[in-house]
């Protein structure tokens, strides 16, 4: 089974910025199209973005579309998310997830086979 690893979250203030990271150590994500979730205590987990495995597609949930910027280096095996202009309610923590048979069906990728352990974004003053 393919393992996640995101990385790059922390504290940042509003209006601040964060690139999260999604690498799979020892595996390839070239072939795998990409997800990024994010869920709140108490919430469903709710998708964020999704990437193509070539980069050709990229789609975003409406709340982060100009904030948000998903892409990919296939020479690096790494995934990212930047993270702009972040609001306070951009606090929570942020997954990336694959499939052998996932598609991005817009923003959320579908049939997902791994999940990261997840990385905390706060966005705090």
């Amino acid at each position: 089974q393919l393992q996640l690893v995101e990385s790059g979250g922390g504290l940042v203030q509003p209006g601040g910025s964060l690139r999260l990271s999604c690498a799979a150590p020892g595996s390839t994500l070239n072939y795998y199209n990409i997800g990024w979730f994010r869920q709140a205590p108490g919430k469903e987990r709710e998708g964020v973005s999704c990437i193509s495995s070539s980069g050709s597609f990229t789609n975003y949930l409406d709340s982060v579309k100009g904030r948000f910027t998903v892409s990919r280096d296939n020479a690096k095996n790494t995934v990212y998310l930047q993270m702009n202009n972040l609001k306070s309610e951009y606090t929570t923590v942020y997954y990336c997830a694959a499939g052998g048979n996932g598609v991005c069906s817009g923003y959320v990728l579908r049939n997902i086979g791994s999940w990261g352990q997840g990385t905390q974004v706060a966005v705090s003053s």
